[in-house]
């Protein structure tokens, strides 16, 4: 019922014209039938070869007017996705000619010139790495690499836009050797399920492919250069069955490192879980047992700090508005990752359709608004809070809001370099518009709901007069603790998390759904478990301002994705708006970070005060 809901929605919303779900019927060709390769924009890479480029994370439409690439006689732009349009695709029709088991030599695409006014543009393109990024029959035209760690050959999506040569000069391939595999079906019909393509770079006046050496192309910044495009059609009888095609493109580079990720933190939180098991069996039960069958005397209050603090561990924090409206746009977030990655799991989201991913995460955050306004407005009763109509105004504006404000800011460096990511303003204002229709409402709705519900009780009684805090040891200061606490959530996705920047800036395609779901988990876990722990010193320390606390603590984790981030780039990123939008956006998913993994400690740390408290006699 809820899938059919989400699905439901996004048809709805008219950005899309399919959605992938397994079982859905693959297109089969007939002898002599047309197939379409369609164009998408020009990318950078990961695996350039040439150490001296810069890193970008924009793309360019492939039909960009200083790019002079062939086009057909009426260029179609093809029907996009929600998600598609924010990560940049920008898919066209082309001027090739393919027809099912036909082979072509040398077959002429067009000839164009560049003025030397483009050669710059053309040259800076290769020589960072660049890609073509082609799409027949919804695979990407890839090329053959092979990893020497496994030693196993696997299909790298997309193909280099030229090469640099061992003097530094740039070369734009003209000719593509394109090779298609095919696998025959029982009725005659045959389905794809492999695309390769071999650039070259040949210098000619025609087209024209003889055996002799050319000299490779060279676009000249001091005289116009005539460029001749050809290209080679050859199919390939395969026994890959459609249904295991994107095999060869889903390869895990060092599936050994990830498996010892997955090992190492899973012991960590055995080991976590074993700390607190001792803590609360161990310390916890004999402190309560005690406290309740003896008397309050100065010597057991000295030995036993969190008791102490009975009367002030419930007593409001500043700024609740602003806390429960963090902590329920969290759980918001916590749970839209969650049944993403779940869906990815279990198949019914393919890297066949291109943003849908992307779609179902911006769905799906929409829907569990009302869920986020709940948990809001139900912590912001529980601190005492009266301003409800301004809990529920907030709730589903802040944090969507402020994503939207950053996200607007950064397009408009995408804009000045006239990078095909630049999301236009109608897709921003449906956006905006699809959010109040939906998500608003719903939100209304949870917020309500928790106006209506019996408040969450507090197990003891709060004091008139706020208890004196006694000076605490610099090991239990905040931003310490965080720094410590956030080791151990990171850790367990830090991995992964490599693997998700390379699929956002240097178009791989992320599969890895499996490790991904089991890492979030351990994040999880873990973020619970050290939260919990360190409030329990805490409050050992006779400190009962938990609440801010506990957030700052689990978030500590997103100072360390931040930084991750930073590390990653490796000081190479290629110009200005590079660098603000990759310093941008690496913040952006800090901020998120820090509001998942902060409303995840905040609530495990509620529940375990709520639980302690509870379970002392307290007159």
């Amino acid at each position: 019922m809820f899938a059919s809901l989400i699905f439901t929605l996004v048809a709805v919303i008219n950005f899309t014209n399919a959605f992938y779900l397994p079982g859905v019927a693959p297109t089969s060709y007939k002898e002599n039938e047309k197939i379409p390769l369609l164009v998408n924009h020009i990318t950078p890479s990961v695996f350039h070869e040439n150490k001296n480029k810069e890193d970008y994370v924009y793309s360019f439409d492939h039909y960009h007017p200083m790019l002079h690439f062939c086009q057909p006689e009426k260029l179609e732009k093809q029907p996009e996705s929600l998600g598609s349009i924010i990560f940049g695709d920008r898919i066209y029709n082309s001027a090739f000619d393919i027809t099912m088991l036909k082979n072509e030599t040398c077959k002429s695409l067009c000839q164009t010139t560049y003025p030397p006014t483009d050669a710059g543009f053309v040259n800076k393109l290769i020589e960072n790495g660049f890609s073509y990024n082609w799409l027949i029959d919804g695979l990407p035209a890839a090329r053959r690499l092979h990893d020497k760690r496994t030693d196993s050959d696997f299909y790298g999506a997309g193909f280099e836009l030229g090469f640099v040569d061992k003097d530094g000069k740039a070369h734009l391939d003209n000719h593509f050797d394109i090779q298609i595999e095919y696998h025959e079906r029982e009725d005659g019909q045959f389905r794809i399920v492999g695309v390769t393509v071999e650039p070259h770079s040949w210098d000619r006046t025609e087209a024209e492919c003889s055996a002799q050496e050319y000299q490779p192309v060279f676009v000249s910044p001091k005289d116009a250069t005539n460029v001749v495009f050809t290209y080679d059609i050859t199919f390939v009888p395969s026994a890959t069955v459609w249904a295991t095609r994107w095999d060869k493109y889903l390869h895990v580079y060092d599936p050994k490192i990830q498996w010892f990720s997955l090992i190492n933190f899973s012991l960590i939180v055995v080991c976590l879980s074993l700390v607190m098991a001792h803590i609360l069996v161990r310390a916890l039960k004999n402190d309560i047992t005690r406290y309740n069958d003896v008397n309050l005397d100065d010597e057991f209050q000295d030995e036993s700090g969190w008791k102490l603090v009975h009367g002030d561990v419930f007593r409001a924090p500043k700024n609740p508005l602003l806390l429960s409206v963090l902590v329920g746009s969290g759980i918001q977030l916590f749970l839209m990752s969650f049944t993403t990655i779940g869906f990815a799991l279990l198949g019914l989201l393919s890297p066949s359709n291109r943003g849908s991913l992307s779609t179902v995460m911006f769905i799906l955050y929409a829907l569990f608004g009302s869920v986020g306004s709940f948990i809001s407005g139900s912590i912001y009763k529980f601190f005492g809070g009266e301003k409800w109509k301004l809990n529920m105004i907030l709730t589903p504006v802040l944090v969507p809001g402020g994503i939207l404000v950053t996200f607007a800011f950064l397009n408009f460096f995408l804009i000045f370099v006239k990078s095909s990511g630049a999301v236009p303003a109608g897709t921003l204002l449906a956006i905006v518009v699809i959010w109040f229709i939906i998500s608003v409402p719903l939100s209304a709705v949870g917020s309500l709901l928790a106006l209506k519900k019996e408040q969450l009780s507090q197990p003891v009684r709060t004091n008139q007069i706020p208890r004196q805090i006694p000076t605490q040891p610099f090991y239990l200061k905040t931003i310490i603790v965080a720094l410590v606490a956030g080791i151990f959530p990171f850790g367990s996705i830090s991995v992964e998390m490599y693997f998700i920047y390379s699929s956002l800036w240097f178009n791989r395609v992320f599969y890895m759904f499996g490790f991904l779901f089991f890492c979030f988990l351990l994040m999880a876990i873990t973020t619970s478990l050290v939260t919990v722990l360190m409030t329990y010193y805490t409050l050992c320390a006779e400190n009962y301002k938990w609440q801010w606390r506990s957030m700052f603590i689990a978030g500590g984790c997103s100072i360390y994705v931040f930084i991750h981030a930073i590390i990653l780039s490796k000081f190479s990123l290629g110009g200005f708006t590079t660098i603000v939008l990759y310093v941008g956006y690496s913040l952006l998913i800090s901020v998120l970070a820090f509001i998942l993994t902060g409303s995840i400690g905040f609530i495990a740390s509620l529940m375990f005060v709520r639980k302690i408290y509870s379970s002392v006699k307290i007159d």
